[in-house]
C-alpha cells in the first residue's frame, strides 16, 4: 500500500494536477493552472517539495511561474530535451530522482511523441504519464514520430499490471467510444465502461487506471490482438497493416478524426 496521499486537483476543461502528498510535503504533477494548486497547498497546510513536468504544454506548465513565486527555491524538474521556464533539474529516460521531504524515489521513463522530450514518472507503483497514455487511449503525435509512440507505449506496457497510471486528462469516456470501434469484441472493455460511466455521473474522475486494465482495453496496446488488426484493416480499405507499429500509426490516425 502506498505511504501517499494522491489527489485530483481538476481545472479547465479536462485536466489534472496530481497533488502526492504524505500529510507534510507535496509534490505538484503538471501544474497547468497555479490556484488549484496553491489553494490545496494551503488548505491541506503542505509544503511543496518539487514540482515534476511532464513536457512543455501550457496546460501543463502554465502555473509555475505563480507557484514558484509563491513557494521561491522549490525544485522543478522537467525534460531535458524540452525548453521549459523555470525547470532547474533536468530529466531524460534512467534517471532516478529522490525527493527527501516526501520519501518519493522515481524513475523517469522517456515518452516522447506527443512532444519530443515528454517523461514519466514512476515510483511506488504510481505512474504519472502526463499525455503519453490514456486510460483507453494515448496522446496524440504532435513532434514525435510513430516509431517514438511505439516505444513509449512498449516502455508502459511492460510495468506491472498493478502499477497505478495517473494520466493528466479526463478523456476516458471519449477514448472508450473509440475503443468499442476499434475493437467491437471486448467483455473486460464493457464491464470497464460501466464502471467509468458510473464514476462520471456521480461526478469522479475515472483515474487512476492499472497498467493490467489499460492492457486488456486499451486498443492502442493490443496491436497484436486479431480484433484490433481487423478492425484497423477495415477502416484501411482493406489494407492489413504489416506489423504491430504500422497498425499502431494506422490506428492513432483514425483516432485522430474519429467521431463517435
Amino acid at each position: 500500500m502506498s505511504a501517499f496521499n494522491v489527489t485530483p486537483l481538476p481545472f479547465g476543461r479536462d485536466n489534472y494536477i496530481w497533488l502526492i502528498d504524505n500529510g507534510r510535503a507535496a509534490a505538484l504533477v503538471d501544474p497547468g493552472e497555479a490556484m488549484p494548486a496553491l489553494l490545496a497547498l494551503k488548505e491541506n497546510q503542505l509544503e511543496p517539495a518539487a514540482i515534476l513536468l511532464t513536457h512543455h504544454h501550457n496546460d501543463h506548465t502554465g502555473g509555475v511561474r505563480e507557484i514558484v513565486a509563491h513557494y521561491p527555491g522549490v525544485p522543478v524538474y522537467g525534460p531535458r530535451r524540452e525548453d521549459i521556464a523555470h525547470v532547474d533539474h533536468q530529466v531524460e529516460h534512467g534517471d532516478n530522482l529522490f525527493i527527501e521531504a516526501l520519501g518519493l524515489a522515481l524513475q523517469v521513463i522517456g515518452v516522447a511523441a506527443h512532444t519530443r522530450g515528454h517523461v514519466a514518472y514512476l515510483g511506488h507503483g504510481m505512474l504519472f504519464c502526463g499525455d503519453s497514455l490514456f486510460s483507453a487511449g494515448c496522446g496524440r503525435i504532435f513532434e514525435g514520430s510513430p516509431s517514438d509512440l511505439d516505444l513509449a507505449l512498449g516502455r508502459l506496457a511492460r510495468l506491472s499490471d498493478d502499477t497505478k497510471v495517473y494520466s493528466a486528462h479526463e478523456y476516458t469516456l471519449a477514448n472508450l467510444a473509440f475503443a468499442r470501434a476499434a475493437e467491437p469484441e471486448n467483455a473486460a472493455r464493457d464491464r470497464y465502461a460501466e464502471h467509468c460511466e458510473t464514476l462520471r455521473r456521480q461526478g469522479k474522475p475515472t483515474l487512476p487506471s492499472t497498467i493490467g486494465i489499460e492492457r486488456a482495453i486499451n486498443p492502442f496496446l493490443r496491436t497484436d490482438v486479431e480484433n484490433v488488426i481487423n478492425s484497423v484493416t477495415a477502416h484501411c480499405s482493406g489494407a492489413r497493416p504489416i506489423n504491430m507499429q504500422t497498425c499502431l500509426a494506422a490506428l492513432r490516425a483514425w483516432k485522430d478524426v474519429f467521431q463517435g
